[in-house]
């Protein structure tokens, strides 16, 4: 059987903050703990002949802040057991403290008597040593647990709980992500009491101005420089949307989804190139061009009425979740193949209430044609429809040549002569998929090594001073070879 726990604020710094009614409470009060003694009011009620249990000395015995709360809120817990006690917090009780929120949380389940007792926020003072208007847009962060996902750098960003000079080092890496180094901030120190510090810094400065103090709050004023917040995918959309818009590109606002699909193709096979290359900056550019073409038909969407962006990620994160139970649930798997194996089978099941016509239905008919090669030999293979070893599938590249050959024979061999040229790349692409190479990309890097060796021979073409007309093949192939050797 629980007791009851009485939770509260002991304000933002000053003893004249605390109401009489809290006031009274802690001085008669038995049984008062703390989640801290780093607070301006406790050595002053300490000075009064009030005794306190801390929570201090559970901060040394972990590294990390969620388990120094968890620890706190059992011990609290175990107190309460058949007793009254009191719990007491810097600020408000339901301001940037977890403990308290754990303490809702775990009592509602346990039947626990809790009762919120309201302390002077530390906001409040805040907004006023800073010179504030929340309304204009405000956020407040846990220093503790903070991440660059988490900000919103057009409004005003108070991160709480920046404890030492380890916590503001990741505050600082994780401003950093989204803000240049020399971003000025401020470091607020006692907020409200007569110990209250305001300190401008460049953010770089950010953790070799902090110690170990329990009263430091760092305060982030909003980005107004547009070339900053070009990092942030809002201002991404925001400029799609406007060159989509009645005042835009008269380019941009022609294209349709049917428009852009062959630049969508081009942007990925120069994606593809600059992976090929190893050519990071490129690849940052290219990455850049296919995300451009993602945005504008999810802008098109948009102003069609259909869908927008926010459908197309809402869709890819429910599919990523629902995908990989291995990461996202209980499902155990051994090793890649398994989660294949488990795709799959997820995908079937998805797809099953649409009932296609074909295993082969799935495969995209828009896809360049020796990936929609692959994909269809793939399908087949699952059910069967297989050969037992590669030598079967190169004896089937023989025997296509062979046809081919034979229709060379023919006068009229035309029509029939890409048929069976065409046999020829199908079977190739089942000898491909037997050694897992993918034949797109191997013809890609073979058009890359054709590029390469020509352009080679164009320089030498062009230092000799002759035309193209001049040389005779066999002197070409000389310089072909010279390019091979060279690695081109």
């Amino acid at each position: 059987m629980y007791g009851k726990i009485e939770i509260i604020g002991l304000g933002a710094g000053d003893i004249g903050q605390l109401s009489l009614g809290v006031y009274r409470k802690l001085k008669s009060g038995k049984n008062v703990f703390l989640r801290t003694k780093e607070h301006p009011v406790v050595s002053k009620l300490e000075e009064e002949g009030i005794l306190f249990n801390s929570f201090d000395d559970i901060y040394e015995k972990y590294d990390r802040f969620d388990l120094v709360y968890e620890d706190i809120c059992a011990k609290l817990l175990e107190s309460a057991l058949n007793k009254s006690i009191i719990y007491a917090v810097p600020g408000h009780p339901l301001v940037a403290e977890r403990t308290v929120q754990l303490l809702l949380e775990r009592g509602k389940h346990q039947g626990l008597d809790i009762k919120i007792i309201g302390g002077h926020s530390f906001l409040d003072a805040l907004f006023e040593a800073v010179k504030i208007d929340p309304s204009e847009g405000f956020q407040l962060l846990d220093g503790t647990i903070l991440n660059s996902e988490q900000l919103q750098l057009t409004n005003h960003m108070i991160i709480a709980q920046v404890y030492d000079s380890f916590i503001a080092s990741n505050v600082k890496l994780a401003l950093m992500e989204k803000l240049p180094d020399d971003y000025d901030i401020y470091i607020i120190r006692a907020a409200g009491s007569k110990n209250e510090v305001i300190k401008k810094v460049p953010l770089y400065e950010l953790d070799r101005e902090i110690t170990l103090n329990n009263l430091i709050s760092v305060y982030v004023p909003p980005v107004k420089n547009e070339s900053i917040l070009y990092k942030q995918f809002s201002q991404l959309r925001q400029i799609i949307a406007d060159l989509q818009g009645p005042n835009g590109c008269p380019w941009d606002k022609k294209q349709t989804h049917r428009t852009l699909k062959k630049y969508l193709i081009e942007e990925a096979y120069e994606l593809i190139r600059a992976i090929e290359a190893d050519d990071i900056e490129n690849m940052i550019e290219e990455l850049g061009d296919v995300l451009l073409q993602v945005m504008l038909h999810g802008q098109i969407g948009e102003d069609n009425g259909y869908f927008n962006i926010d459908d197309v990620i809402e869709g890819l994160s429910k599919k990523m979740v629902r995908r990989h139970p291995h990461v996202f649930g209980n499902v155990k798997i051994q090793n890649e193949e398994d989660v294949l194996e488990n795709w799959e089978q997820i995908k079937r099941a998805e797809k099953s209430s649409l009932s296609p016509a074909s295993l082969l239905d799935d495969v995209n008919k828009t896809a360049p044609n020796l990936l929609r090669a692959a994909e269809l030999q793939k399908k087949a293979a699952k059910v069967g429809f297989d050969w037992d070893h590669p030598k079967q599938a190169w004896e089937k590249v023989k025997e296509e040549i062979t046809e081919f050959e034979d229709e060379m024979e023919n006068p009229n061999h035309n029509e029939n002569l890409q048929k069976e040229f065409g046999d020829i790349l199908f079977a190739l692409v089942n000898v491909a998929r037997f050694y897992k190479i993918n034949a797109e990309e191997a013809l890609f890097l073979t058009n890359e090594k054709f590029y390469n060796r020509f352009l080679y021979i164009e320089e030498q073409v062009k230092k000799s001073n002759k035309a193209f007309s001049d040389f005779t093949l066999q002197q070409l192939d000389v310089l072909w070879e010279e390019a091979k050797k060279k690695g081109l």
